[in-house]
């Protein structure tokens, strides 16, 4: 029997971002077939959209990035997912005319004609804001419900004058919610009012406010409103403190906390908008099950904490209308050619969606018919494709839904590091080591607010004492000593057990982190192949305790399986007790054998192989019959037991072939540690995933001179399971 007992397994960093925030406002507190399919027998579909990037040239300003691509996967979102009319969506942005530029005015005026006036009840509103937030003193305070005196704000494009703002507070946009005709009412808010600046290599949305007061107009503007709904002060606080005006609200951070604009790689969108929407093309949930769900894709990121207010149990947007998950949407056609939008392909995934990579053209009921290939390179979420496959597509036409039928995984992708300014003079020694590891680019930092333009994964780091300040400030456990040197996220996050003793060179410090840096570099790799909402494969994965079999923590599975077995709407709490043995449980309901293994990844780097674990393996011993289920961690066998707090991440990787490569690689790392059984620890990582990769290849006629590897959705299947120690 084995126990993984090693100190960094399990050994995790404490959250880092949980459920869709809400405290930001002080309202929170308490023309094609696809769309037509869409629009049938549902009331009418309004939405106005602001996103700010660019603000007036001041002391209180700094401009952001990806607030107009915000709006850009809102708009896509809710006209190709669910069914918004072109018509009956706003843009106010920096990038529209003057009359629909994101002034005070422009919003309120937009908010009224737009929204206001038109809505009817029944139908559904959408309003969403990605920009700066801040806050203004209130003024009548609250004392039932408020820990200050404070009101949080959106602040539009307009600039202050004499020590006045034109910001929008919360309690106005109460009142206009409502005001609303309609119950089904849902506000979007990326915005913070904490902080301010940069954080690692992300921006923060928001700006300070200290000695500003609201404007006049804003004070008039809400009375007037109060008027028109017969509003005294006392009740209009008494509903304040009751909850949201009307609907739903999503946020992106708590009162205290930093909203982040983020860098992609080749484009910049807020964090949450951008893997909201990106979960949304994937599932259309209830708001509770969406804020459950992505507790676990944010958490990486950021420290911010998002929530929802409102009736969980309403449909997202409000609208129920079942569809299938798309990776993608045809959104321009010229003759055999289109214009994609890649807004439903995971952030991980994003990398291995180059030319040669294809999608299945997918009717309302997820029935393919067709199939389209990448052509060129991907330019942000866009990419141009040619129809290889008519099927029983006549011709392409906007709004066509898409799911993945292969992916290219990069066969150079590499790890980048970037070099803190706090490394100062030792900046290029960092460098040359750094960049000594094979696959590894390590990127100086930048002046400028955005250090690291291109995107990094991680960021090599002395702990100064600012660095230190700041997360004292954010009640981060266990920190480094100051003049440590380690590894923080690209958002800041310091990654556990990277830091080493006060002193270390650089070349030392790289030295000691150059097996967590190729376990890193491997998890990167084996995540490009992450399928579970694309793979033609009928299984799942289920963990659970020993001692409670059938009460599982968390659950996972491939769509075909949930299709045919969908599930209850069961939640799993994804929290494992410390010290406690756990075990999974991997199901093949194959009519045919499936070859699989499974690894956990801890976020301290490590990188373990659970199964197998009965040593010399060998291809066959990877086999998972038809109909069968397989469990890892019966305590006779294999002992998992988690010995610290924090965060880890199970990946079952499945094919219909044979994983022989992976095997013998397996095998002779075990014979090498003169193990006969017993979970194993990648020492060289990066070779066992690029053996695995080989074996998942959909042309399997021999490496030679291919430039990136070719992963067939109906082929393999990975999945992952999140959870957290507790």
């Amino acid at each position: 029997m084995s126990r993984i007992s090693r100190r960094h397994f399990l050994q995790f960093a404490g959250s880092t971002l949980a459920t869709f925030g809400l405290s930001q406002l002080d309202i929170i507190n308490k023309g094609n077939r696809y769309a037509k399919v869409l629009a049938q027998d549902t009331p009418r579909k309004l939405a106005l959209l602001v996103g700010i990037n660019q603000y007036p040239a001041s002391q209180r300003f700094a401009n952001l990035q990806g607030c107009v691509t915000d709006v850009d996967l809102q708009q896509e979102l809710l006209i190709h997912r669910f069914g918004f009319k072109p018509s009956d969506i706003i843009k106010l942005t920096n990038d529209e005319t003057p009359d629909k530029h994101p002034t005070r005015q422009n919003i309120l005026t937009a908010f009224e004609k737009h929204l206001i006036e038109q809505a009817k009840p029944g139908d559904v509103v959408v309003f969403h804001f990605s920009g700066h937030g801040s806050r203004l003193p209130e003024p009548d305070p609250i004392q039932a419900c408020r820990k200050d005196n404070f009101n949080s704000t959106l602040v539009p494009a307009d600039d202050v004058k004499n020590g006045v703002v034109q910001d929008i507070m919360g309690r106005t946009l109460f009142l206009l919610m409502s005001a609303l005709n309609t119950e089904n009412v849902t506000a979007v808010l990326d915005s913070c009012y904490s902080g301010g600046g940069t954080r690692g290599n992300f921006r923060v949305r928001s700006i300070p406010s200290d000695g500003l007061k609201p404007s006049p107009e804003e004070i008039t503007y809400q009375k007037r409103w109060m008027e028109q709904l017969q509003l005294s002060p006392e009740e209009l606080a008494h509903r304040r403190c009751a909850g949201v005006a009307k609907g739903v609200v999503f946020a992106s951070a708590q009162r205290d906390e930093e909203a982040l604009d983020a860098n992609w790689g080749d484009f910049s969108a807020g964090a949450f908008t951008y893997l909201m929407t990106q979960y949304l093309w994937q599932q259309t949930d209830n708001v509770g099950s969406a804020i459950a769900q992505l507790t676990n894709i944010i958490r990486p990121l950021s420290r911010q904490v998002p929530l929802a207010d409102g009736n969980h149990n309403q449909p997202v947007y409000f609208i129920n209308k079942p569809v299938p998950p798309t990776d993608a949407v045809i959104t321009k056609v010229e003759g055999d050619k289109a214009t994609l939008w890649l807004g439903g392909v995971d952030k991980e995934s994003l990398e291995a969606f180059q030319p040669g990579a294809t999608f299945a053209i997918v009717n309302d009921k997820g029935q393919p018919s067709g199939k389209l290939e990448l052509v060129s390179p991907r330019s942000g979420l866009r990419g141009e494709a040619k129809l290889v496959e008519k099927g029983a597509t006549a011709s392409l036409q906007p709004g066509m839904l898409l799911q993945e039928a292969s992916r290219i995984i990069p066969a150079s992708l590499k790890l980048s590091i970037g070099l803190d300014p706090s490394l100062a003079g030792e900046t290029n020694t960092a460098k040359q080591a750094l960049s000594s590891i094979n696959r590894l680019e390590a990127i100086p930092a930048q002046p400028g607010n955005l250090p690291y333009p291109g995107g990094v994964q991680y960021i090599f780091s002395r702990m100064t004492a600012p660095y230190q300040q700041k997360l004292q400030q954010q009640q981060v456990a266990n920190l480094p000593a100051t003049d440590s040197i380690g590894l923080f996220t690209e958002g800041l996050e310091p990654v556990p057990e990277s830091f080493g003793e006060p002193g270390e060179t650089v070349t030392k410090a790289v030295e000691r982190l150059e097996s967590k840096l190729k376990a890193l570099l491997a998890a990167r790799i084996i995540k490009m192949t992450l399928n579970a909402n694309a793979s033609e494969l009928d299984m799942e994965v289920s963990m659970n305790l020993v001692e409670q079999p059938n009460q599982p923590l968390a659950r996972t599975s491939t769509e075909r399986a949930r299709n045919n077995r969908p599930e209850s709407g069961q939640s799993y709490s994804k929290k494992l007790p410390l010290n406690q043995l756990f075990q999974f449980r991997v199901t093949n309901r194959e009519n045919s054998a499936l070859y699989f293994t499974t690894l956990l990844i801890d976020s301290t780097g490590g990188l373990v192989v659970v199964f197998p674990y009965q040593w010399p393996a060998s291809q066959e011993s990877m086999r998972l019959e038809p109909n069968q289920t397989l469990l890892i961690g019966d305590p006779k066998q294999l002992q998992l037991k988690a010995i610290q707090k924090g965060t880890g991440e199970a990946l079952v990787i499945a094919s219909r072939s044979p994983l022989k490569n992976a095997a013998k690689t397996l095998a002779s790392l075990a014979a090498e540690l003169k193990r006969s059984e017993g979970s194993i620890e990648l020492r060289e990582p990066v070779d066992v995933i690029g053996d695995l990769l080989d074996d998942l290849r959909s042309d399997r006629g021999g490496l030679g001179a291919v430039a990136a590897k070719p992963v067939s959705a109906s082929e393999m299947a990975t999945l992952s399971i999140t959870f957290e120690v507790s």
